[in-house]
């Protein structure tokens, strides 16, 4: 019987991808071997997705090749069924690979057993059943019913009656259901895009574990860096640098420290070369030149003037051209300028808040979603809300808006500014341009004392976009941004690293930090709450 042999690699050479107008992913080769698990990070619009779809096979590249397995997992193609569909009918679909290799390995013992060894066909025979055998134990079908049960138990949905429909769950539901169907098939090679999307913080920590004893290799775009820090073995990061996309060995704490050496080193370089190209273009242009006075001849120098004259001008002719071609060959071959970063500057209150209490709470309850018996907000405070899904961390952040009403006793001091980062960020205007919608909503006057571009939220080539055009999460980059240009007394941010790169996300936290006015996140970011420096306050679901 042959002896199992280990997982394909999953291997991508030279891919380019063009969409509209963008080279979204331009020369990037990749090497997933068995046991690996990469991840992808960068700003939204750098390529993660496509990506993952080019390994994947759902979309084809402009040039370049993958080579993959047989069997390749797709988190966004692990759910071909419609409204209709059952949750039974997603299991037995994701089961029928593992019942497959039981019913022919049932088949084939069966007939070795009615064959002689000494049958023509009997060694063709024993072939087939070993390579059936080895598929089955790969995919370690004899555990796929417990394995099926274990996944939906980890994920939160072991009490979902399999006869309800697809259409009768919420989005999250579905979502995990997926993730639940596609770990069950363990399949040669995954790819999985925001797999930690809809994730409490134990069903997150259970897929972490299940994805470390994957064989075969793992790709994964995620914003969840603390997803990234326990499951990766290497992260790519795609935004741009000095020689392309740059792979990190380890997880996110190790991407941070290699990533800043990374881009200390990109600038140095990019400076000793802007250094070097002036000088030899002064040396071009004037300092070869001035290799001889410009004198007339002496008396006594007549009669060889002419000669040593020469010799100078050859000399100044020389020196110009090898500053010249030294000046070519290194315009050719010089690194890009490192781009300027997106930076999160959180404008400052003209005003300091007055010290003292801005929002109390007393006995507020919202039926069925929200209790809290007393909560104060002072002026500087920095709060953390958690809680699980249902606790109502988004509720109370309403009623301290003062958006939703509640039972109990709020205080609230007058004439308090309030602003409100929510999760569903919706323009009124969609047709507007991004910069038209910034300054009509600060009026121009704050809008030119706080440029768009510096709050670094956005890239100047978005302001004259429509809002409709951008993405989710540009749009919330907008309306934070928003926010930022004029800070209220009282800050509140619903999940407010959704939608942003990990980059933005460490810059938003420590921006963030001691200052005026006050802040209170409500947050499920499990690397944002455990690097929180100010009070936390935990909901239980009411």
């Amino acid at each position: 019987m042959p002896a199992t042999t280990p997982p394909p690699a999953l291997l991508a050479h030279d891919l380019v991808r063009t969409l509209g107008t963008q080279r979204v992913i331009d020369g990037l080769s990749l090497t997933a071997s068995p046991g690996h698990r990469i991840g992808l990070i960068g700003e939204n619009g750098v390529g993660k997705s496509t990506l993952l779809r080019l390994l994947a096979g759902a979309d084809e590249p402009d040039a370049g090749q993958v080579t993959r397995p047989a069997d390749v997992g797709f988190l966004h193609q692990e759910m071909p069924f419609d409204a209709h569909s059952t949750v039974a009918g997603v299991l037995d679909d994701a089961l029928r690979e593992a019942r497959a290799d039981l019913a022919e390995l049932d088949r084939l013992s069966g007939l070795l057993a009615r064959t002689p060894e000494s049958a023509p066909d009997h060694a063709e025979l024993l072939e087939t059943y070993g390579r059936r055998l080895e598929q089955a134990e790969e995919r370690e079908t004899w555990d796929a019913d417990r394995r099926a049960a274990v996944l939906l138990g980890g994920l939160g949905l072991a009490a979902l009656p399999h006869g309800r429909t697809l259409g009768s769950l919420s989005g999250g539901q579905r979502g995990r259901l997926a993730l639940a169907a596609l770990l069950v098939r363990r399949p040669s090679a995954l790819l999985l895009d925001e797999p930690t999307n809809h994730l409490d913080d134990e069903a997150a920590a259970f897929v972490e574990e299940q994805l470390r004893t994957m064989p075969g290799p793992v790709v994964i775009a995620s914003h969840d860096r603390a997803f990234l820090d326990a499951v990766c073995t290497d992260l790519i990061d795609l935004d741009p640098a000095v020689d392309g996309p740059v792979r990190y060995g380890g997880g996110y704490s190790d991407y941070l420290a290699g990533k800043r050496a990374e881009r200390a080193r990109w600038e140095r370089r990019y400076a000793e070369e802007q250094e070097e190209i002036g000088a030899l273009r002064r040396s071009a242009a004037v300092t070869a030149r001035r290799v001889a006075p410009d004198r007339g001849p002496r008396d006594s120098e007549k009669m060889g003037y002419g000669l040593r004259a020469g010799r100078v001008q050859s000399q100044i002719a020389r020196r110009v051209r090898n500053a010249s071609r030294r000046l070519d060959e290194l315009e050719r071959r010089q690194v890009a300028e490192p781009p300027a970063p997106l930076r999160f500057r959180y404008t400052a209150r003209a005003e300091p808040s007055v010290p003292g209490t801005l929002v109390s709470l007393r006995g507020v309850r919202v039926p069925g979603r929200l209790a809290v018996n007393r909560l104060d907000i002072a002026a500087s405070e920095r709060l953390l809300v958690t809680g699980g899904n249902g606790a109502g961390k988004s509720t109370l952040l309403a009623v301290l808006a003062g958006r939703l009403g509640a039972r109990g006793e709020m205080d609230r001091r007058p004439g308090l500014s309030v602003g409100v980062l929510t999760q569903d960020t919706v323009f009124a205007r969609p047709d507007r341009t991004v910069g038209d919608t910034y300054e009509g909503v600060l009026g121009v006057e704050r809008a030119e004392r706080v440029p768009l571009a510096s709050l670094g939220l956005l890239h100047e080539a978005d302001a004259d976009k429509p809002v409709g055009q951008l993405s989710a999460g540009q749009r919330r980059r907008l309306a934070l941004a928003l926010l930022m240009a004029r800070p209220p007394e009282l800050l509140l941010l619903d999940e407010p690293t959704n939608h942003l790169s990990p980059r933005l996300c460490d810059e938003l936290e420590e921006a963030l930090g001691p200052g005026p006015g006050a802040v209170v996140v409500a947050g499920h970011d499990r690397w944002l709450r455990r690097r929180w420096r100010g009070r936390e306050l935990r909901l239980d679901s009411p």
